[in-house]
């Protein structure tokens, strides 16, 4: 089980019919509320103390915690949140009409990066059938998901997402998993290089200047009790 991350399986599905990206990642509060597709559940579960990311993939859902937060204190609270939803019949994902992009909310692009495209290379086209049949299901069991994001001078170029992204073995992953055996099969592949997106620095370092500024106040309140 990977420390920063939980996987939950409500049985029911998560994604809006008709969504042709896999996946929708929320990484900060703003990004529930934003178009196009705003999710109440992820805003209650972002306003528990400790949760810095929720991930949807299309039947689970991955709860990403602050490396200083605690299982035992979180779960309870988010496995109740998810199971008020689930058994109430609200929607998890809503859709909105107006569609910008929002720093913070990433549904892949709307498209699925690793659908066939007509104008990609027999290289990229045998990448992303790897990438989607052998690659993708080991990585969604896990409670994560793999955007393809490019082929250049031999690198394959891939960013994960929810449990894989936050797992502090991703590099593992990546060079000895995903990389070996698109060396493997492919032979114009050359190695694998990981892409962050600056949406997701710019959310963590939010994270930890709020979460700063919550240990000042604590610090302040015990000293003056």
């Amino acid at each position: 089980m990977h420390r920063k991350a939980l996987k939950f399986l409500p049985n029911r599905q998560i994604l809006p019919e008709g969504l042709s990206s896999p996946f929708i990642e929320y990484l900060n509060p703003r990004s529930t509320l934003a178009p196009p597709f705003p999710s109440p559940l992820a805003a209650r579960l972002l306003s528990v103390d400790g949760i810095s990311a929720v991930f949807y993939g299309p039947d689970f859902i991955t709860i990403t915690k602050a490396a200083d937060a605690n299982w035992a204190h979180v779960k309870p609270e988010v496995f109740s949140l998810i199971t008020e939803v689930v058994n109430s019949g609200e929607r998890i994902v809503t859709r909105s009409e107006k569609h910008t992009s929002t720093a913070g909310q990433d549904d892949g692009g709307a498209q699925d990066s690793l659908a066939y495209n007509e104008k990609d290379s027999e290289v990229v086209g045998m990448i992303k059938e790897l990438l989607e049949t052998r690659i993708r299901p080991a990585i969604q069991d896990d409670g994560g998901d793999v955007d393809f994001c490019g082929f250049e001078n031999g690198k394959v170029l891939l960013r994960l997402r929810g449990a894989c992204r936050t797992c502090d073995s991703s590099t593992v992953t990546l060079r000895n998993g995903i990389e070996g055996m698109l060396m493997h099969y492919i032979e114009e592949v050359q190695g694998v290089t990981q892409v962050v997106d600056e949406a997701e620095i710019t959310s963590n370092e939010e994270f930890a200047r709020f979460e700063e500024k919550l240990r000042e106040r604590k610090g302040i309140s015990a000293a003056t009790a």
